[in-house]
Order: structure tokens, then C-alpha cells, then sequence
């Protein structure tokens, strides 16, 4: 599973954010790594540089194989908290989409790519 992270430019944290972000991804998505393909997260700061409360956002889209992109959004006032809230999102929902490609018995459905 690659893992891609993303800032704008009012998001502190450089080369640190990007592995720390890397490794919480990839520990918190680590039961789906046989399905998904590619994660991206983008960091940004809705306000732009000025203080504000719940103003920075994350986004995670996962890309499982043979399916459409996934995606978690989550607005916090650190960038922490929002990745945090937005993985979780993700989780949830990649739970959900893999579990509508499977038929009641648990197989595979003629819609997925294997």
C-alpha cells in the first residue's frame, strides 16, 4: 500500500508531518492492505494562516483494487485531531464498501476485480 501526503502552504510540519502522517495511515489502515492499492492524505488550513477554531483539514481518499476511491474528510483545530477524526471516517467507511462486494455467503461478488 503506498501512502502519499499532501500540504498546502500554511501547514507546518515538513518532512516530520509527512512520516508521522505515513505511519499512523498505514497502522490504522493496516487490515485492509490486501484490498487497498494506494492512500492519499491532504493537510490544509481553511482559514489561510490566521487563528481560528476547527481550521485545519484533512482529507483521506484509499483506492482499493477494482473499486472506487474512498474518501474521509474532518476539520479540527490541530492537524492531529483532524487526521485522527478523518481516518476514522475512512476506516468506517472502507469497512462498509468492502462489505457490500461480498455476496451473503462471504464471496466475492461478480463486481470486483480479483
Amino acid at each position: 500500500m503506498q501512502i502519499q501526503v499532501h500540504t498546502n502552504d500554511h501547514i507546518q510540519g515538513g518532512e516530520s508531518l509527512v512520516r508521522w502522517a505515513q505511519d499512523e495511515a498505514a497502522q490504522r489502515l493496516a487490515r485492509f492492505r490486501e484490498h487497498v492499492t494506494r492512500v492519499e492524505v491532504f493537510f490544509s488550513d481553511v482559514d489561510g494562516g490566521k487563528s481560528g477554531t476547527a481550521d485545519k483539514r484533512c482529507v483521506i481518499e484509499a483506492r482499493p483494487a477494482g473499486r472506487q476511491p474512498v474518501a474521509a474528510h474532518a476539520e479540527a483545530a490541530k492537524v492531529g485531531d483532524a487526521f485522527a477524526a478523518a481516518a476514522d471516517k475512512l476506516v468506517r467507511a472502507l469497512g462498509d464498501d468492502l462489505e457490500r462486494a461480498k455476496d451473503r455467503q462471504g464471496r466475492d461478488t461478480i463486481r470486483t476485480v480479483s
